[in-house]
C-alpha cells in the first residue's frame, strides 16, 4: 500500500471539485477569452477551476507549496510541491472538443508521489501513487507487452521544436516508419491509452511539466517508463516528454538521439 493515500485522496478530491466546474461551463458554452503574455488562451473556467483546486490543496495540506498554471509558483525547492494545471487543453475547451483536463501531481523531495488526470467531458479519471498502482475510473490498469517496433502503435502530440531540428525530424520520420501505426491523440488521451495497454509510444517536445508530471507518474505505476527524450529524467523544467511500455524506450531514445541545443529551447 502506498504512504500516499491522503495525498492522493485530496487530489482526487480536487479533481472533482473543478471536474463540477468544466462539465458546468461546457455546457453552458462559457468564453470569455484572453490570450496571455505567452500567447496561450485562458478563460475564467481555468481561474474557476484553479481556485476551487487551491481551495482543497491549502485546506488539506496548509503548509505545501503550489506551482498553478494562472497563479504562478511559489517556493519550487520545497520539501512538498502541488503541481496543478486546472484546464489543460483550453483551446480544445474553447473550440468545444472533449480534449481537456485537470492535471494536478504532488512532488515529494523532487519525486514525483501522488497523480491525478480528470477529464470529465470525456468520461475518464486516472490517478496513481508511488508505489501504490496506476487506475482508470477505480480500475488498475497496465502497459502494454509490445517488445518490437514492428508491432507498436505511437502516438505524437505537440512536436514543433522537434521539426526545427532537419536531422532529429530526420529520424523522427525514419521511427514513424519502423512503427506498426501511428496516431496523434495529444493532450492527456495518450497517455492514458498507453497506460492502459492501447499505445505503446507517446513523443512530444513541446511540453511543460504542469501538463505532463501526473500523466508521467500514471504511465510509470501501470509498468511504463516516462523520461525527456534524451532519456534523462523529467524535471520541472522539462520540455519535452518519452513515454513508453518500458520496453521499447531504450530503442526509440536511441532513434531518436534528441538533443536540443539552448537556442532551440529558448525558441519553445
Amino acid at each position: 500500500m502506498s504512504d500516499y493515500q491522503s495525498h492522493l485522496a485530496s487530489a482526487r478530491r480536487a479533481a472533482e471539485e473543478a471536474a463540477k466546474i468544466l462539465r458546468s461551463a461546457f455546457i453552458e458554452g462559457a468564453q470569455d477569452v484572453r490570450i496571455k503574455d505567452d500567447q496561450t488562451p485562458v478563460t475564467e473556467v481555468d481561474l474557476a477551476a484553479e481556485k476551487a483546486i487551491l481551495a482543497v490543496l491549502h485546506e488539506d495540506w496548509p503548509d505545501h507549496a503550489v506551482w498553478s498554471e494562472e497563479s504562478g509558483a511559489e517556493r519550487l525547492d520545497a520539501e512538498w510541491l502541488w503541481l496543478v494545471d486546472p484546464l489543460d487543453g483550453t483551446r480544445s475547451f474553447i473550440r468545444r472538443t472533449p480534449f481537456f483536463s485537470t492535471q494536478i501531481a504532488l512532488m515529494h523531495r523532487g519525486r514525483p508521489v501522488v497523480g491525478v488526470s480528470s477529464a470529465p467531458l470525456f468520461g475518464e479519471c486516472a490517478w496513481a501513487s508511488l508505489g501504490g498502482g496506476a487506475f482508470l475510473d477505480g480500475q488498475g490498469i497496465r502497459v502494454s507487452e509490445v517488445g518490437g517496433l514492428r508491432e507498436a502503435a505511437l502516438s505524437s502530440g505537440n512536436v514543433a521544436s522537434l521539426a526545427r531540428d532537419p536531422a532529429a525530424w530526420a529520424r523522427y520520420g525514419e521511427l514513424l516508419t519502423r512503427v506498426q501505426r501511428t496516431r496523434g491523440y495529444g493532450d492527456f488521451c495518450h497517455y492514458h491509452l498507453l497506460a492502459r495497454g492501447a499505445v505503446d509510444v507517446v513523443v512530444e517536445s513541446d511540453i511543460n511539466i504542469l501538463d505532463v508530471a501526473a500523466l508521467a507518474l500514471i504511465v510509470e505505476e501501470a509498468g511504463g517508463r516516462a523520461t525527456q527524450l534524451d532519456g534523462s529524467p523529467l524535471a520541472l523544467d522539462s520540455r519535452d516528454i518519452l513515454a513508453s511500455n518500458s520496453r521499447l524506450h531504450s530503442v526509440v531514445q536511441r532513434q531518436l538521439a534528441y538533443a536540443p541545443t539552448q537556442t532551440q529551447r529558448a525558441m519553445r
